[in-house]
């Protein structure tokens, strides 16, 4: 989440150079030591770790020591021409010293989230809203089936005939259907309501697993003939597959909290009226987005 200083590196470092990508660094010795020396400037593990937490999400696919030579060229660069800027006194400028001052908030503002937001969600807590969310989610019923899909009634009446002649439902699909899933038997997986057009979706949840429609089931793709293979309660997605979207939430949930908080103790005022009603509606929004949007824990369409 320390993002503080990423866009005045950047800055300093200027296009094409190798801050851009840079990726986490494992802890290779004591943070005290001394990786290399730039004009005399040690820089440490320490240094290495800092900055790896900074541009963690970039250089994502290089090999460890790849990202590690990288970042390491990154400081050196960084260095280097903040060498420079302070033998050119750029560091003494009034609007430099605004900028620190602003990327000290940013920093502390970034430290704040990742110790008092970020670390009060413990494992349990996302554990826990897992299991309320699942427990409190209406039932859906799913429905796997196949269809043989072509274009004249004529053709499905057929098939249906063959199919009460002992066909078997498989291999016909892989011969007659024109859907693109005729080379799997006509296998459309698991569907819930809404997933298919109303005429489809009708027929196929009339069926019992194991029959197939009597009458060619029209569509505006052409005629189908339906088979139903099961029929189930949707499974809910397992823990590991949305802990991080649920962690997400809570953390979410947790920052407007704190915001909210200080807000309401904090003499904020705004001058300008029309700022003024923006900033409202920002945080109404804020408010808001603190609750989600959707179910964390909603699962996907099963395949």
């Amino acid at each position: 989440m320390l993002k503080s200083f990423r866009r005045f590196l950047a800055v300093q470092v200027g296009a094409g150079l190798t801050l851009a990508a840079v990726g986490f660094m494992p802890a290779y010795a004591a943070d005290a030591d001394v990786v290399a020396t730039v004009n005399g400037m040690e820089i440490t593990e320490g240094d290495l770790s800092v900055a790896g937490e900074e541009y963690g999400t970039q250089f994502g696919n290089l090999p460890e020591p790849q990202r590690r030579a990288a970042l390491l060229s990154a400081l050196i660069e960084i260095r280097l021409l903040a060498s420079q800027a302070e033998e050119k006194g750029l560091a003494d400028s009034e609007a430099f010293e605004k900028r620190l001052a602003f990327l000290r908030q940013q920093a502390l503002h970034a430290a704040f989230i990742e110790k008092v937001v970020d670390g009060a969600v413990s494992e349990e807590q996302v554990r826990a809203s897992y299991d309320k969310q699942i427990a409190e989610a209406p039932a859906v019923n799913e429905v796997r089936a196949r269809h043989i899909l072509v274009k004249t009634k004529d053709e499905a009446e057929a098939i249906i005939k063959q199919l009460e002649e002992g066909g078997n439902f498989e291999e016909i699909a892989k011969e007659k259907s024109t859907d693109g899933a005729a080379a799997n038997g006509g296998d459309l997986g698991y569907f819930t309501s809404g997933q298919m057009v109303p005429e489809f979706e009708k027929a196929a949840f009339a069926l019992n697993p194991g029959e197939h429609s009597k009458e060619p089931v029209e569509t505006q793709f052409g005629f189908h003939v339906i088979k139903v293979e099961d029929k189930r309660a949707k499974q809910p997605p397992a823990f590991d597959a949305v802990k991080d979207r649920v962690r997400s939430l809570l953390v979410r949930e947790k920052y407007v909290e704190e915001v909210s908080a200080l807000r309401d103790s904090a003499e904020v005022d705004v001058k300008d009226p029309a700022l003024k009603e923006f900033i409202d509606g920002i945080e109404k929004q804020r408010e808001g987005a603190a609750s989600g949007e959707g179910d964390a824990a909603e699962p996907a369409k099963s395949e």
